[in-house]
């Protein structure tokens, strides 16, 4: 197997190598003067297995047009079979028509991504499990959940009682993930019921399940301007919540997201290395990372095995 790593998170793209020993393929992704993508491979690819490594993470569109021009160029070269390997997928929140006239744009970049040769795709936690039909290509979903759950018990189950974690989904949507995350734990689920008026701005309305006195664990996919995430922690603590952390497992965190997560009620946020983190990020006193590279790159071997990944979670 070759792997192949783009711009957007070169430093994952190298753990992930050093979990399958295998060398990054030499290869130049780098810009035009007007900013346009260029990519040459340094290496023969020929009949190989290739996984191309890429999240479409700020900015989004330059590093999906990386990925795609790099599997155009794998493609051209001959590449037995190309994996868009693609730890956070951008667009993910747009997999709906949430109004009139409005785009499906997460159909739209699976589209490109077939058009521009790939043969299979393998991601983490996609925002909507459906996005994996968007594909007509065998698409592997892979869960940070047992990435997370080792976490929460090497930390939080090692500080106190089993019995006064609490496991919160921010909302209705997010119910089935967290509560696979409260099933690992053999802990209580509970759910924070809001309304979002517009993107990025929600008003929590009730909390569904008792929190007092207990250690809540806020369990979600994406967190970008952190606002959803901050208000339910504040309303937590409001009805009684000990203390309140949040995993999360794609920190997108723009805009002033580092800074209001700072300053909110959270004790702690771990999110994993899906996306390259910030020097603020880095520099946060409750932001940490941890590493998704050894499953990721575990199911990159399996695949190229021809073995089961859905073993993985099993």
């Amino acid at each position: 197997m070759k792997v192949l790593a783009g711009n957007s998170n070169r430093p994952l793209a190298e753990a992930i190598a050093a979990y399958l020993s295998v060398p990054l393929t030499k290869a130049s992704v780098r810009r035009f003067s007007d900013m346009e993508v260029f990519v040459e491979i340094h290496e023969n690819v020929r009949g190989e297995d290739v996984f191309v490594i890429q999240s479409t993470s700020y900015p989004a569109n330059d590093h999906l047009m990386e990925l795609l021009v790099c599997i155009d160029a794998l493609k051209r070269a001959s590449a037995r079979r190309i994996t868009a390997v693609i730890p956070y997928f951008g667009y993910a929140r747009q997999d709906r028509k949430p109004g009139p006239r409005t785009p499906i744009s997460a159909k739209l970049v699976a589209n490109l991504i077939t058009a521009a040769g790939a043969n299979r795709v393998l991601t983490l936690d996609l925002h909507a499990g459906q996005i994996q039909g968007f594909f007509d290509l065998p698409t592997d979903n892979l869960m940070a959940g047992p990435v997370l759950t080792a976490d929460i018990k090497q930390h939080l189950l090692a500080s106190g009682p089993r019995d006064d974690l609490m496991v919160v989904s921010p909302d209705v949507g997010g119910v089935v993930r967290a509560r696979n995350i409260a099933k690992r734990l053999e802990c209580d689920l509970a759910i924070v019921d809001k309304r979002r008026e517009r993107a990025g701005v929600s008003e929590v309305m009730n909390i569904i399940g008792d929190v007092e006195g207990r250690r809540c664990i806020l369990v979600d996919d994406i967190v970008d301007s952190a606002g959803t995430l901050c208000n339910a922690a504040e309303a937590l603590k409001k009805h009684g919540a000990k203390s309140v952390f949040a995993y999360v497992t794609h920190g997108v965190l723009s805009g002033g997201a580092v800074a209001r997560v700072t300053a909110s009620e959270l004790e702690g946020l771990v999110i994993t290395d899906s996306i390259l983190a910030t020097e603020a990020q880095r520099l946060a006193r409750n932001i940490r990372q941890v590493s998704i590279a050894p499953l990721i790159g575990e199911a990159m071997r399996r695949i190229s095995e021809e073995s089961s990944v859905s073993s993985l979670f099993d």
